[in-house]
């Protein structure tokens, strides 16, 4: 993750912004001339550097930590010599992993054709239209759930047995995620593909990474749209799964902290396809277009860096108090509670300002027509559902213990990953209002913490 996003996720999509807008896009034509070049993420040198290093880090952190040996402060000396070891000994790639991953897909856009949905509309693009979107995403998570519990409990076939084909398994969707880019820059320049700007360049690395087309689609399968929130978030709440079973299979018990990161998690995923409508005013939907950056951030990032924790307790149960489990669980629920309300508020806001749930509100008005939220939870902070995103990811880590630092990353990711969507946020709001959005950060001046930062 979405992100994945998401990377993520995922959840932790969201603008600030009160009002759905028309976008700045640009369509392919024959004399079409690239707009001043904007680079983000370290231009084409940056990029493709993260092209290169992603990759390496979803395996590594998979190869990082498992029964024999895991990454701690004190066995950091001993890293190096077990890297190598392990590079050396371990298959990167099998066919058998391969179609379990190409199954799990052909299964998810499966269901995306054929399970019952309602119909939602997308902003209006530069074109004056709206595109259409399906939303049976809810629907779709009880299905796989059940079909997965299904397979395992009726079939041979064992959920658990991913857990020793991890590895491949992820290799195989980095090496999707690799294809699929490539087939949609190269679509990208069909006439009339409605272009997003900031990938729009000209320089064929970035926009690889960035993704040149806003909404890449199949007749009316929206190939973003799926990719954010079907096969690798539902996914991420699978592998969770298997590593439930696996601890079982392994030691004929499961924790409480396994039981707990896969409720917290499940929530999690369970929270962001029962709000699906709301990621169609998200950036990722809005402004970036569906290259490297989402494909590889929705399909591989996600679900196999996301599930670390669960990977991390089929071995080591940290053997918490009471009082900490008490703890920690309150603190999910506290993040959880702040993320819908904050979440909730926004949308009704932006559904009807005048409803007597959120009328009660003071807000901007800007010269563009959008309303900001000025009071409420926005008033606390300007990124308050960030916030809340963190407290829910620092739980789940916490209840890994502290013996090592692998199931820290999620939270060490997720802090970075908001910062900068934070920052690439404000840069694009100070274009969209100018002076409007300088009065905006004097009334809420806070973006994460409130009377803090």
């Amino acid at each position: 993750k979405k992100k994945k996003k998401k990377m993520s996720q995922k959840g932790t999509k969201r603008t600030s912004s009160s009002k759905s807008e028309p976008q700045q896009e640009v369509k392919n034509g024959p004399k079409s001339n690239h707009h001043e070049v904007d680079y983000e993420f370290g231009g084409p040198f940056g990029t493709l550097a993260t092209m290169v290093a992603l990759p390496i880090v979803a395996v590594g952190l998979q190869l990082s930590c498992n029964s024999s040996f895991c990454l701690g402060l004190n066995n950091i000396s001993e890293y190096l010599d077990y890297a190598k070891e392990s590079v050396s000994k371990t298959e990167f790639f099998n066919l058998d992993s391969t179609l379990i991953f190409l199954s799990w897909m052909l299964f998810q856009v499966l269901l995306e054709r054929t399970l019952p949905y309602t119909s939602a509309p997308g902003v209006v693009l530069s074109t004056g239209n709206r595109l259409s979107y399906r939303i049976s995403g809810l629907l779709q998570f009880w299905v796989s759930l059940g079909s997965v519990l299904a397979l395992h409990f009726l079939t041979p076939f064992k959920l658990n047995l991913v857990y020793d084909r991890l590895v491949q398994i992820a290799v195989s969707s980095i090496l999707f995620s690799f294809a699929l880019s490539f087939y949609l820059y190269v679509s990208s320049f069909a006439p009339k593909a409605l272009l997003a700007k900031g990938g729009n360049t000209g320089n064929p690395i970035y926009d690889f990474f960035i993704g040149r087309e806003l909404n890449p689609r199949i007749k009316d399968f929206d190939l973003k749209y799926f990719c954010e929130l079907r096969p690798g978030l539902i996914g991420w709440t699978v592998l969770n799964l298997a590593m439930l079973f696996e601890q079982y299979n392994r030691y004929q018990y499961v924790s409480i902290p396994m039981i707990l990161v896969n409720v917290f998690q499940g929530i999690y995923v369970w929270d962001a396809l029962n709000s699906e409508v709301a990621i169609l005013t998200t950036m990722d939907i809005t402004t970036d277009g569906f290259g490297f950056m989402l494909a590889f951030g929705d399909l591989a990032w996600v679900p196999f860096t996301y599930a670390l924790q669960a990977k991390y307790l089929v071995d080591h149960d940290p053997q918490l108090s009471p009082l900490v489990l008490t703890l920690v669980s309150a603190l999910f629920v506290g993040g959880y509670y702040l993320f819908r309300a904050s979440n909730g508020q926004k949308n009704d806001f932006r559904t009807d300002p005048k409803s007597p749930a959120v009328r009660h509100l003071s807000f901007m008005e800007t010269k563009r027509g959008t309303k900001l939220l000025t009071s409420g939870y926005w008033g606390m902070a300007r990124k308050i559902n960030y916030t809340a995103d963190m407290m829910m990811g620092s739980a789940w880590c916490l209840l890994c213990g502290f013996n090592h630092v692998i199931p820290y990353w999620y939270s060490v990711y997720i802090i970075g990953l908001l910062a900068h969507r934070a920052i690439r946020d404000d840069h694009c709001c100070s274009l969209k209002y100018g002076d409007d959005w300088v009065k905006y950060k004097k009334v809420v001046p806070y973006v994460f913490i409130p009377k803090v930062f």
